[in-house]
């Protein structure tokens, strides 16, 4: 198989597993429509949340963080950016937002992608932003024995701007086809961007990015109301995985888009479900003892105040702490860590 021969790629991907994922995602997007006519209320408040969590997420993944507090500050534009990290965090947010409002207006160009990388380094000096990279780059792991070695060799610099314009025609052509999913071209496009690793930096923050691009403009908006990126980080060893195992034999275009096409798939069915739960809570009408109790009888892990916030936007934080004191108290609940470490979890039985 050719590299960037789409209608091949494409083809090789209706397999069981893939249709089976593919129907899956498509199922709950069928209930997101009627969530937007009978709880438009309800999914405004989720979009809020969803914002800050994809941020938040989004930048961990790469090793740039800063509080909890002021990345909600950063994201309601209370304060200014104190440091490289939350200037990074800024740039991220002005991007999100202009997908978020504008996505059916953004096409799908190198010029395009060029730009978003240009905002996305919009509060930082940096000589590198909206530019292609200079310089070869190489993904590398440690070995065993300590040694770094390459794992993926991506695109040279050389071919870098020829393969983002060759992608970027084969997703016009095929998002428009009609005889594939776009939600599948989109994922296709997407694997392509990482492994050109087109960017001398900023190359993870942008293929999530993109991917809210691409999958809202194919109808597929879940990512606006419960966060894509905080379930990659959640799910962040198996995203590795199939990155690793999609790679192989990628610049021979020989290589298996399937690993990486159904583990995104998971992800979006995943936040769908998570969709799911949280509007049959918002629109339950239930007391915050009530919602609170669903919540903790499904909740898998724990959760910090902050989340259990988030998740449950119509309580407020007096209700909360009231409710999670009272659930404490009945053992239904229990606190791990202490101060700003404090989660709850479910008592199993």
């Amino acid at each position: 198989m050719a590299q960037f021969e789409y209608g091949k790629v494409l083809d090789s991907l209706i397999t069981p597993d893939v249709v089976s994922a593919l129907g899956n995602v498509r199922e709950h997007r069928g209930r997101q429509e009627l969530y937007k006519s009978l709880q438009p209320a309800a999914l405004e408040k989720l979009c809020e949340v969803a914002k800050i969590q994809s941020t938040g997420a989004s930048n961990r993944i790469e090793n740039i963080s800063t509080s909890e507090m002021r990345l909600r500050e950063l994201m309601q534009r209370k304060i200014e950016p104190m440091n490289r990290d939350e200037r990074e965090i800024a740039g991220y947010r002005y991007v999100l937002d202009m997908i978020h409002e504008s996505h059916d207006s953004i096409p799908v160009t190198p010029g395009v992608i060029l730009q978003l990388h240009r905002d996305l380094y919009r509060f930082c000096d940096v000589s590198f932003a909206g530019r292609w990279k200079d310089s070869d780059n190489i993904i590398a792991e440690r070995a065993a024995d300590g040694r770094m070695v390459a794992r993926f060799v991506p695109t040279s610099v050389v071919a870098t701007p020829g393969a983002v314009e060759c992608i970027c025609k084969e997703y016009s052509r095929w998002s428009k086809d009609g005889t594939y999913d776009p939600l599948l071209v989109s994922l296709v496009f997407v694997f392509d961007l990482v492994c050109i690793h087109p960017f001398s930096d900023g190359n993870g923050r942008m293929s999530r990015l993109i991917t809210l691009l691409l999958t809202y403009r194919s109808g597929y908006d879940v990512g606006k109301y419960v966060s894509i990126e905080a379930e990659i980080e959640r799910t962040k060893a198996t995203y590795y995985e199939a990155l690793a195992a999609s790679s192989a034999g990628w610049a021979k275009g020989e290589s298996d888009y399937a690993p990486f096409v159904t583990y995104m798939l998971g992800v979006m069915a995943a936040c769908y479900a998570d969709l799911d739960a949280r509007v049959a809570l918002l629109a339950s009408g239930g007391k915050g003892e009530d919602i609170l109790r669903a919540y903790f009888a499904d909740l898998v892990g724990t959760a910090t105040k902050r989340r259990i916030l988030d998740d449950n936007p119509t309580l407020s934080r007096r209700t909360v702490e009231r409710v999670l004191q009272k659930l404490q108290s009945e053992g239904i609940i229990e606190k791990v860590g202490a101060a700003r470490a404090t989660t709850y979890r479910r008592v199993e039985r």
